[in-house]
């Protein structure tokens, strides 16, 4: 089986590494050329457009940023729809709204391939143990297909349902994740402003009812160390936006999400948009309160 896999960020990069080290022939391509010549010199064989990949391979992995790139992947000029692509199948991997994903699988099926959306939990180390979970929405017959490569790079696939299930579920989990920061960074700032000391308070808030197995693996990123980023901010704000997006399409209020997407917002705007998401709570503290002694 060959694998075709578009997006060679943190995630997809290390992703062909595993498929490459589980035995899979794979070609990519992104579009961030300088991305793809690194890789390529690390011996991963690059197509010069998405249709390509698409006509070589049997299987193709998408893994990018947003919904926009994504339909442009699918739809554009030399998209995977742009070629023959019967018989294929496409595992979209992004995290997107859950009406681009129903819309792309209509394209794609009309012309004669399969279609689910797997967007994963976790980060690189689990890419490279192939620990990821996977949250999938499509046709049991498509994910039976797709289990001999997602079996490569997940401890768990979990069929949420038709197309769009897989989007919807995740992002169910980063509103969570998002408002969990958020309220995080406020109880720490309150704190802080009241005389406490960050270290006596993360000492406390990891053994609170509220603690986390999250809140435990940011400890040094809270407490202003540095650390590998797993979600930065700016991805996390365009998370929001869809699932804002998505409670509107619905009919589900979404104030709290709204709200921490303001402050998603304010700290990408200062320039802080490729810090971890963690960073939120050092942004607010210095950035978004209220300095009486200044009034």
């Amino acid at each position: 089986m060959k694998i075709g896999l578009i997006g060679l960020g943190r995630m997809g990069g290390a992703m062909w590494r595993r498929l490459r080290e589980q035995g899979f022939d794979v070609v990519a391509w992104d579009h961030d050329e300088a991305k793809a010549r690194a890789e390529a010199v690390r011996g991963l064989p690059v197509a010069p457009s998405a249709r390509e990949v698409a006509e070589r391979t049997d299987v193709v992995i998408s893994i990018i940023t947003e919904d926009s790139g994504v339909r442009k992947l699918f739809t554009g000029p030399a998209g995977f729809l742009s070629g023959d692509v019967a018989g294929r199948l496409f595992i979209e991997m992004s995290t997107l709204q859950p009406m681009t994903g129903r819309a792309l699988a209509d394209a794609v099926m009309a012309k004669g391939a399969g279609f689910i959306d797997a967007p994963v939990l976790g980060t690189i180390p689990a890419v490279r143990e192939g620990k990821l979970l996977a949250m999938v929405g499509g046709a049991v017959a498509d994910l039976a297909r797709g289990r001999m490569v997602l079996d490569k790079l997940t401890r768990r696939i979990v069929h949420m349902g038709p197309v769009g299930a897989g989007y919807a579920m995740k992002l169910a989990v980063n509103l969570g994740l998002g408002a969990y920061i958020q309220a995080l960074s406020e109880s720490l700032a309150l704190g802080l402003k009241q005389g406490l000391h960050l270290d006596q308070m993360l000492d406390v808030l990891k053994e609170a009812p509220t603690a986390t197995g999250w809140l435990n693996a940011k400890i040094a990123v809270l407490k202003g160390e540095q650390a590998d980023v797993t979600l930065d901010l700016r991805t996390l704000r365009k998370d929001l936006m869809s699932a804002v997006a998505t409670g509107a399409a619905s009919g589900v209020p979404m104030p709290v999400a709204a709200g921490t997407l303001t402050a998603l917002s304010a700290a990408v705007a200062a320039g802080a948009g490729d810090g971890d998401l963690a960073e939120l709570a050092r942004f607010m503290r210095e950035h978004m309160l209220q300095n009486y002694d200044k009034v």
